[in-house]
């Protein structure tokens, strides 16, 4: 579960258990030190203060200190997942930020990030207009809708 990531990666767990943390502080020092990016376990975490001040990206769906070893099943790295509906295989970027993650299959990445540039420049002269005084229906007028 955490030694076979390779460096680069974020790992992404299916854990089928909403009852306990399926991560913790052992396990971010542990994916941290063999060179993994962050981590996306369907479930909880645990330990959020010390992953905090780690600096080690976690998107979990909740926080419980309810520990999770007896409950471990683990099969080997490179497994097709599902989390949250959404299909997840190696290979995939994993984006995630406090509002949430996104995957993004590989054979698209370019063209989604050409995309998001877009809309981020477009969201920025927007927010620029609206912070000189136009009106944001005026502003999505003139810049158009990101």
């Amino acid at each position: 579960m955490l030694g076979a990531v390779p460096p680069g990666h974020v790992a992404v767990y299916q854990t089928n258990d909403w009852s306990c943390a399926l991560f913790g502080e052992l396990s971010a020092v542990s994916l941290r030190a063999r060179g993994a990016v962050g981590v996306v376990p369907e479930g909880g975490t645990r330990d959020v203060d010390f992953i905090v001040r780690e600096g080690f990206p976690v998107f979990c769906r909740h926080a419980t200190p309810q520990d999770s070893v007896p409950r471990w099943d683990c099969v080997a790295w490179g497994h097709e997942v599902e989390i949250g509906g959404v299909r997840v295989t190696t290979g995939e970027y994993v984006v995630g930020e406090a509002d949430g993650v996104v995957v993004i299959p590989a054979a698209r990445v370019e063209e989604v990030l050409s995309r998001a540039e877009s809309v981020v420049g477009t969201e920025n002269a927007v927010r620029d207009a609206v912070r000189q005084g136009l009106a944001p229906l005026e502003a999505y007028e003139r810049f158009g809708k990101f």
